[in-house]
């Protein structure tokens, strides 16, 4: 427990993980266990939610592997911050709580925009939209990027039907874009990158034998 909690207060306590068996067997029936003891069907949104932003943070491990130093102690941290929004995700607003769940800070969000508007500063402006791709590390990132939306639909459909902490849809949303970010610095700070030209194709002659 934190020292100084005022009396009557939430105490807080560290969280602890211990792991001695990789399966339990509690799923068997297609519920899953939430970190507060609750039991849900593993189609619920709120299980969907947190594996697709797991499902998003093993993207983000795999673009570190490949991306420049500075890039990979960026998405380090990230993959921190995505635990701790798995750790919020799974345990319910509730009242009457005697320990407090940990829970995103907003301080969390602002260094997301602090490094979004470090990385942006040294880019060229877009005069259209990037098609993803590129370099190994920028493409991973791409495919990230896109992963971390799909979380950020899921969350925001929960946030609709149950109260969540604020601070993980702002997280998400700001997580694309620093990904977003981070796929042009990869690609040569933007010089690499290939932009969307509307329509550039439409009046081509279909090539012999069909489609390249």
């Amino acid at each position: 427990m934190r020292s100084g909690n005022p009396p009557g207060s939430l105490k807080v306590f560290p969280l602890m993980v211990k792991i001695n068996c990789v399966y339990t067997r509690t799923g068997d029936d297609g519920r899953t266990v939430l970190g507060d003891g609750a039991r849900l069907p593993k189609f619920h949104i709120r299980v969907a939610a947190t594996g697709s932003v797991d499902e998003a943070n093993a993207f983000v491990g795999w673009a570190a592997r490949h991306a420049g130093k500075p890039a990979r102690a960026i998405l380090l941290r990230i993959q921190n911050d995505l635990f701790d929004i798995g750790a919020d995700l799974c345990r319910p607003e509730r009242s009457g709580l005697r320990v407090e769940p940990l829970r995103l800070q907003e301080t969390q969000v602002a260094w997301l925009e602090a490094v979004i508007d470090e990385h942006n500063g040294g880019l060229a402006p877009l005069t259209s939209f990037v098609l993803p791709g590129g370099s190994e590390a920028s493409s991973r990132l791409h495919i990230a990027r896109t992963i971390v939306r799909r979380a950020e639909r899921e969350i925001t459909e929960l946030a609709f039907q149950e109260s969540i902490t604020p601070a993980v849809i702002r997280y998400m949303n700001r997580l694309s874009d620093l990904l977003f970010v981070l796929a042009r610095v990869e690609n040569e700070a933007g010089a690499a990158d290939v932009l969307w030209h509307p329509g550039a194709h439409r009046e081509e002659a279909p090539a012999p034998g069909g489609p390249p």
